[in-house]
């Protein structure tokens, strides 16, 4: 059987220079419309001087930095229709218009397993991506790796980190897995504040065009070269969303 591309979350980053992390809490995002005031919660909120985060039961996560806002939403199993992140974005950057925005990267993350097959995400990195020489025979144990690729496309840079990790199961065995880290980055344009967050706004908005090229390159590209034999984990398990590095 042949593998499938698992999309897990998709995250926006936008680099802003003077953003004030207090400023994130959630009665801020509720009463600005940022957030719709019914989501509840996933925990309690983190506040301090350098960094803020509110998380909520919906998957949706928001991080605030001094240089960048952070905003994530788990995706898997999700319609295009249903994925409200950028919406999220852009009404955060319009309730704060003075902040001055620099970039945004759009990050999708997925991940292929590999089933009952604990050293198969190691050899598909070290043996199908890369090729065999003396270089892997160094050290007690066998070589792990992680590729990070740079493509220049017509629109943008669209950085790529392959990586190899694993998936907890509910019966506390794991599943290994390779991760596929993206992120398209844009820069911010614009004289004028409006133009900028026009700017800003029009770049979020690639976000679905983007999510497509990234999909299409890793499963074109990349689960391709997966070995025939090789099986595919029911999608069962879930991994909890985090921080875009």
């Amino acid at each position: 059987m042949s593998q499938s591309l698992i999309t897990q979350e998709f995250g926006i980053i936008i680099a802003a220079k003077n953003h004030n992390p207090t400023l994130l809490n959630p009665d801020f995002l509720k009463y600005s419309g940022i957030v719709p005031t019914q989501w509840e919660l996933a925990r309690q909120p983190v506040s301090t001087q350098s960094v803020s985060q509110v998380a909520f039961t919906n998957g949706v996560m928001i991080v605030a930095e001094a240089t960048r806002v952070i905003f994530i939403e788990a995706i898997e199993g999700k319609a295009a229709a249903e994925i409200i992140i950028a919406d999220i974005a852009k009404k955060y950057v319009q309730t704060l218009p003075n902040v001055e925005y620099e970039a945004v990267g759009l990050n999708p993350r997925s991940y292929m397993t590999f089933d009952k097959q604990q050293d198969a995400a190691r050899q598909y990195l070290a043996e199908t991506l890369l090729s065999p020489g003396p270089w892997q025979e160094v050290g007690t144990t066998p070589v792990r790796a992680t590729l990070n690729l740079v493509y220049n496309l017509e629109r943008c840079p669209f950085y790529l980190t392959v990586s190899e990790a694993a998936l907890r199961n509910p019966d506390e065995t794991s599943t290994p897995i390779v991760l596929f880290n993206g992120s398209f980055s844009y820069q911010v344009i614009g004289e004028t504040v409006p133009e900028r967050l026009r700017n800003l706004h029009q770049l979020i908005d690639n976000w679905q065009g983007d999510l497509l090229t990234y999909q299409d390159i890793i499963n074109s590209k990349f689960i391709t070269q997966v070995a025939a034999h090789t099986t595919v984990v029911p999608d069962v398990f879930s991994m909890n969303a985090s921080a875009v590095a």
